[in-house]
């Protein structure tokens, strides 16, 4: 069968835009008089003139979650103003690509002993600072220890406790020594607080002039408000295609939203799922949604009564409707969760633990068995955490109300709630991002030392299994350590988990993307500024 005459014109208007003797006004015009939707003539250009980056342009970046509190200590990394500025303006020794899989940054490759208690990093001899210092094994040596040691504060301390030792063999070789082994260590060091820093004679680093030695240097700025910078001429890597990149702190969704269809910015990093389908009519918007490991949590502290009784702790589990929640609030856009820090998108994700459902009966019942009928408690939450988050607080305080539950909302401040709120208040919603492995968000969260033990949860137990699943280089057995530990997370710890959550975000149509966008973090691993370019 001959192809239909539109199909080989559309097809021929495709080669051109790739190639670039077509603008995106003509590719539009042509096809519109072809009998093609705008919203389709859109995702075809999309797909074709955005295969080609090319340099040029200014991005402007609308951002959610942002503080006037953050600083450029990488080791207080926490809100995504933080995360995704240090991914513009700073690198890390490895990286996660579009696909999820493991890439490089500043190390060329790595390699581990046969127990891999030992990781050797060859690093670029091509990178250097903003400020002009040449970027060696010394700086990566200071980054890497201003996580550990007593001193530390930094909440990524945990990550590196096994580290016992970090030397050099050279300008551009690390040689890192841990008490045990870990099979995911080059995974931990895309962790985003592992930026790297220029080190000091004395052996620290040099982070409060938020110097670095990633894609873009930093011009001006203020935290909580907003950001110009321009390409680094000494980056050493791939991408930065834009001249200029300009991020703007929007917290308010409506703000946020309203920027990105006037054309005020290029992309926001995060929708409001509520207008996403009609953010999807518009020609000029692509929304982006991509399933990911990224979690809602409503983390409960142990110690802390009423949480520090399990059956009141299940109880609070048994009293949410996942299922109308991911509907209603998430619009589908997420992966039901089942009270384990686990998704379908990490390895040794054990998918025949029994799902937990809405049960408000059997709350009751445990309700009874703890002595706390008629149980009260308060829930913080603020709209910067999740889009919906305030109205995902509200819905499951009525479906809590059929198990004799009273769940009194608390509406924070945007700004402060990382720093006022979470970690502080017993119990409150929280958004995490994907992290790469289990043992990353486990060591991250879970463990009894955590800095970020959101919940406060120690169980000897799960600690047992953390340690032996790290040097475990057999899968089987290692899967089935993760299988035992989600359960006593499901059964006994301090954390409702609602959903795996999409990310969705959006770019203006004239902004070119990669085929595939990485599931780490919202605006393609929060590497938006170096990987998309203009095709204006």
């Amino acid at each position: 069968m001959k192809p239909k005459k539109e199909d080989v014109l559309i097809e021929r208007m495709a080669e051109a835009a790739k190639r670039g003797k077509i603008s995106r006004r003509e590719f539009m015009s042509y096809s519109i008089a072809a009998g093609i939707t705008a919203t389709t003539a859109t995702g075809l250009w999309t797909k074709s003139a955005a295969a080609q980056p090319k340099k040029g342009g200014n991005f402007r970046w609308g951002l959610h979650d942002g503080n006037t509190g953050d600083t450029h200590d990488p080791g207080s990394y926490t809100t995504r103003q933080m995360i995704f500025l240090a991914h513009t303006h700073r690198c890390y020794l490895t990286m996660i690509n579009g696909d999820g899989s493991l890439g490089s940054d500043l190390a060329n490759s790595w390699s581990a002993n046969d127990d891999a208690s030992q990781w050797t990093f060859e690093i670029t001899d091509k990178a250097s600072f903003h400020s002009g210092k040449k970027l060696t094994a010394v700086d990566i040596i200071a980054s890497l220890n201003h996580h550990r040691g007593d001193a530390s504060t930094s909440a990524a301390k945990s990550l590196l406790a096994d580290v016992t030792d970090i030397t050099k063999d050279g300008d551009y070789t690390v040689i890192v020594k841990l008490g045990r082994g870990n099979a995911d260590f080059p995974w931990l060091m895309t962790d985003y607080h592992m930026a790297i820093c220029p080190a000091n004679d004395d052996g620290t680093i040099e982070w409060k002039n938020g110097d670095g030695a990633g894609p873009y240097k930093i011009d001006s700025g203020e935290f909580g408000v907003s950001w110009k910078l321009s390409r680094h001429d000494g980056w050493h890597g791939e991408g930065a295609y834009f001249d200029t990149v300009e991020i703007l702190v929007l917290n308010d969704p409506n703000a946020r939203q309203t920027a990105l269809v006037t054309g005020d910015v290029d992309s926001v990093s995060l929708v409001e799922l509520k207008t996403m389908a009609l953010l999807q009519r518009d020609p000029n918007i692509v929304v982006d949604n991509i399933p990911s490991a990224a979690a809602i949590t409503l983390p409960m502290h142990c110690d802390t009564a009423p949480f520090d009784n399990v059956d009141v702790r299940n109880a609070l589990k048994l009293a949410m409707n996942r299922d109308e929640i991911i509907e209603k609030i998430a619009f589908g856009a997420a992966t039901k969760a089942n009270d384990f820090h686990l998704s379908p998108a990490q390895p040794y994700w054990p998918d025949d633990i029994e799902q937990r459902e809405y049960d408000p009966d059997q709350a009751k019942s445990l309700l009874k068995k703890a002595g706390a009928e008629g149980l009260k408690v308060s829930l913080s939450t603020a709209d910067s955490v999740y889009a919906g988050a305030v109205d995902m607080a509200v819905l499951y305080s009525e479906q809590a109300k059929a198990a004799g539950i009273t769940i009194d909302v608390v509406r924070e401040p945007n700004d402060g709630y990382y720093s006022d709120v979470w970690l502080k208040k017993p119990y409150c919603l929280v958004s995490w991002g994907a992290r790469p492995t289990p043992d990353v968000m486990f060591t991250l969260a879970y463990k009894d030392d955590a800095a970020w033990n959101e919940s406060r949860w120690k169980n000897p137990r799960f600690n047992e299994l953390l340690l032996a699943a790290k040097a475990e280089l057999d899968d089987t057995k290692r899967a089935e350590m993760y299988r035992e530990m989600s359960v006593l997370m499901r059964d006994d710890g301090g954390t409702l988990i609602p959903f795996f959550n999409n990310f969705v975000y959006a770019h203006r149509s004239n902004i070119g993307v990669p085929e595939n966008l990485a599931p780490s973090w919202e605006c393609d691993g929060a590497r938006a500024a170096s990987r998309w370019w203009s095709t204006a």
